[in-house]
């Protein structure tokens, strides 16, 4: 009987000792794997900006099913969002380190910034959709470009919008000097418009849908206008340290669009879901976009021509080649 009683505690005791060691043998490899990271890689985590208008679905889709977060868990590296939805601010959290991928910014705020000498890089498409940049009015009688002459004008400047504005004032020869033009945030657009202290609000994705569906006067919208190019960006200096990090994030982007095309009424229900808009609203706006990642030289030569006319309404001082700053992969 002792002996029957030994022999159990000697089990119990191995057992103990082999479940002990096998919780420590995963903290040490858990442990090991942030060590090879951090010794592998410049960064200790991915920060992605994560950029919810005009209609991102990409961007709600992959942060619902946290697909960044999984594929860089093989590198045990944590994934963190930015909010910021800027260009300016973006290009310039990507330019101090602060960030690693800018996932959907303007080509127009790329080329800014690409011009005034900053270290950025166009990784792939995100975007375009001419269709979903609006320009509203409570005045039914603005309907030209002429008509806006004089008038108060709100929109975020640098972005695919205030293109969209210069060009159409363009159409009738008229510059920027002949608006009173005020930079907003969309938000703050959306709120003077509705508030009456502004003529004319610039706007794009839902809150353009929910203006257009109470009644508001569209006096045009992006088509004809610009391609409304969105891109991804890194920087050349991130991609040379961690050319594998970078091939990673388009790989992902690559399963987000997939998983977009083989999943579209649960996408649509994500993008409701995170726009506070219904399905048909979120419908009737995902059939503007195109968000094929594959950067071609239609979309080079639409971005050149996006140079082009900054350069021509002296948004920017130095000229840009495109070609130069799409990022040639390893």
């Amino acid at each position: 009987m002792k002996k029957s009683i030994s022999i159990l505690l000697c089990i119990v005791m191995l057992l103990v000792t082999v479940t002990g060691c096998a919780a420590s043998n995963g903290a040490t490899n858990q442990s090991s794997t942030k060590v090879e990271a951090s010794e592998k890689f410049t960064v200790n985590k991915i920060a992605v900006t994560y950029v919810e208008a005009p209609l991102n679905v990409p961007s709600m889709v992959e942060k619902s099913k946290k697909m960044f977060e999984k594929g860089f868990a093989e590198y045990g590296l944590p994934v963190e969002y930015s909010e910021l939805t800027a260009g300016p601010d973006q290009t310039a959290a990507l330019a101090s380190g602060d960030i690693q991928f800018l996932y959907a910014v303007g080509a127009t705020s790329v080329i800014l910034s690409a011009s005034n000498g900053a270290d950025i890089k166009i990784i792939s498409m995100y975007s375009r959709s001419p269709e979903a940049f609006m320009m509203f009015s409570k005045d039914d009688s603005i309907n030209s470009p002429e008509d806006l002459k004089g008038k108060t004008i709100t929109g975020p400047k640098g972005t695919n919008l205030h293109e969209m504005l210069l060009a159409y004032l363009k159409q009738g020869g008229l510059t920027q000097d002949d608006v009173n033009f005020v930079s907003m945030d969309l938000p703050s657009s959306l709120a003077a418009l509705e508030g009456g202290s502004v003529d004319v609000a610039l706007q794009a994705g839902s809150s353009a849908y929910k203006l257009k569906k109470d009644g508001y006067h569209m006096i045009t919208n992006g088509k004809g206008l610009f391609d409304a190019n969105i891109v991804v960006a890194t920087s050349n200096k991130f991609y040379e340290e961690n050319p594998e990090l970078v091939e990673k994030f388009l790989e992902t982007q690559k399963s987000i669009l997939d998983y977009m095309d083989n999943n579209h009424d649960e996408i649509i229900d994500i993008a409701s879901n995170e726009t506070e808009q219904d399905k048909a609203a979120v419908e009737e706006m995902y059939k503007m976009y195109d968000y094929s990642m594959e950067i071609t030289d239609e979309n080079i030569e639409s971005m050149q021509k996006t140079v082009d006319f900054m350069m021509g309404n002296d948004m920017i001082e130095k000229n840009v080649d495109i070609r130069s700053l799409v990022l040639e992969l390893k």
